[in-house]
């Protein structure tokens, strides 16, 4: 076996390009010899260390950290380094773990909604729901999304989970009984009480009985849908006592079938 490689020869063994074998020689991390025509060329340690470069960049240590303790490199060091490592790693544990949560979770919901009945009335009674609100004037399907972003970006200190986080926009009741239709006057995340301890939530649904209604489809039939929440409300002695609000179970983020959009409209009743 040789002891001594040229600069493609490391490149194609490690995968990676000649101009970061160059940037790790400026640091000071390898020291190619080099031959009479001026090629470099690297040694069995220059590979050693190289190893060294490669995985403990995989695990996202800055190249400062790698090359002070290639420095200084000991047992002590070693021990150090080995203890980051294994907290990046546990880190990435969690990380992944909270995916695999999210992506179950997430396929729980979508078997459970294509099971929902819909087109019927029920009254379901929650605790205070926890949320973060953004208010402005919606008038088009698209300026929704738009506006679930901008809540996402205005709050982005949170971890929101927006492949599973459940959100909806509220419609003013008065614009609805004065004939205001396809017009919503805000956005909103809803959270469950676990959720809501690590949120600073600045807008509360609050507890008590509310109407539901399910419908699956285009929301341009929500106006109509709504008209008929409140009917329906009125006509069994119920006294509504917030705005109507819809809450997307499936929407654009799982399917571009629109007649697979499942929405859920609700307002408080007593």
């Amino acid at each position: 076996m040789k002891s001594e490689f040229k600069i493609n020869e490391i490149a194609k063994l490690y995968g990676i390009g000649a101009d970061s074998l160059r940037y790790y020689e400026k640091l000071g991390l390898l020291q190619p010899r080099r031959a009479a025509n001026g090629y470099r060329q690297y040694s069995l340690r220059d590979m050693y260390k190289l190893t060294i470069i490669r995985d403990l960049r995989q695990l996202d240590f800055t190249m400062e950290q790698i090359k002070a303790y290639l420095d200084h490199q000991s047992i002590e060091n070693t021990l150090d380094l080995l203890r980051q490592e294994h907290e990046l790693v546990e880190k990435q544990i969690a990380r992944l773990q909270h995916t695999q949560r999210s992506l179950v979770d997430r396929m729980n919901i979508l078997t459970e909604s294509r099971t929902i009945q819909t087109e019927q009335f029920t009254i379901k009674t929650y605790l205070d729901r926890p949320c973060l609100q953004l208010r402005l004037r919606i008038t088009r399907d698209e300026e929704t999304d738009y506006a679930v972003k901008m809540l996402h970006q205005k709050h982005r200190h949170h971890q929101l989970d927006l492949g599973n986080q459940w959100y909806g926009a509220s419609v003013s009741l008065e614009a609805l009984q004065a004939g205001i239709r396809d017009e919503f006057n805000a956005v909103f995340f809803i959270f469950d009480a676990d959720e809501s301890r690590t949120i600073e939530y600045d807008y509360t649904l609050p507890a008590g009985k509310y109407l539901s209604f399910h419908y699956r489809g285009s929301y341009r039939q929500s106006y109509d849908h709504m008209m008929a929440l409140i009917a329906h409300a009125k006509a069994h002695g119920h006294r509504i006592t917030g705005d109507p609000f819809e809450i997307y179970a499936i929407d654009n983020r799982d399917t571009a079938v629109t007649e697979e959009f499942l929405t859920e409209i609700q307002v408080r009743i007593d």
